[in-house]
Formats: structure tokens, C-alpha cells, sequence
């Protein structure tokens, strides 16, 4: 099993778009960086991102809480901060559960 990075999505995306529309490779990083800029310029202005068919990216605000110190045990309070979340979208859902546990 093997992780996706930027650089594969990169060469994916030049693999399809360069011999339709002639994208290199260059162009097509910028695409991608745009595209990720773009997500994060939403979230951290505390918009949703939704992708048909894929899933919602959310911005959650956490309280703040206590918590230990797990090296020292110590008591201390925890910031209020934001987390992304991911929640897939059923299409997403149905087509990782029917590939099952085969890889």
C-alpha cells in the first residue's frame, strides 16, 4: 500500500491532460497548487468545501478542555482551537467498501 503525494498527483494529471490539451508537467503543478491554495484559502476562512461524489471538508470549532501531560501527568488546559474534518460522500463510501480488504 502506497501514499498518494502531490508530485503523483502531478505526473497523473500530466499522463491525462497532456495529450488532449498539451499541459506539461509544469502547468500542471501550477493546477494542482492552485487547486490546493484555493482548499485553503476556504477553510481557513472557515468554509465548507464540497465535492460531489468524493466528500465535504468542515472546519469544527473545539472547546477548550483539560487534559494531562503524558510525560508528566500534570494537569493543564487545552486552547480552544479549529479542526478540519473529512466526511466522505456515499458514492466514495459504496466504491471503497465494493474493492473489500483485496490489496
Amino acid at each position: 500500500m502506497s501514499t498518494l503525494t502531490k508530485a503523483h498527483i502531478v505526473e497523473r494529471l500530466h499522463e491525462e491532460l497532456e495529450p488532449l490539451y498539451g499541459y506539461s508537467r509544469p502547468e500542471c503543478a501550477t493546477l494542482v497548487e492552485t487547486l490546493f491554495e484555493l482548499m485553503r484559502e476556504t477553510l481557513e476562512n472557515n468554509e465548507d468545501i464540497l465535492i460531489s461524489g468524493f466528500g465535504k471538508f468542515c472546519v469544527k470549532e473545539k472547546h477548550p478542555r483539560r487534559g494531562r501531560n503524558p510525560h508528566s501527568g500534570a494537569e493543564m488546559m487545552l486552547p480552544a482551537r479549529r479542526v478540519v474534518t473529512f466526511k466522505c460522500s456515499g458514492v466514495l463510501r459504496e466504491e471503497v467498501n465494493r474493492q473489500g480488504w483485496e490489496s
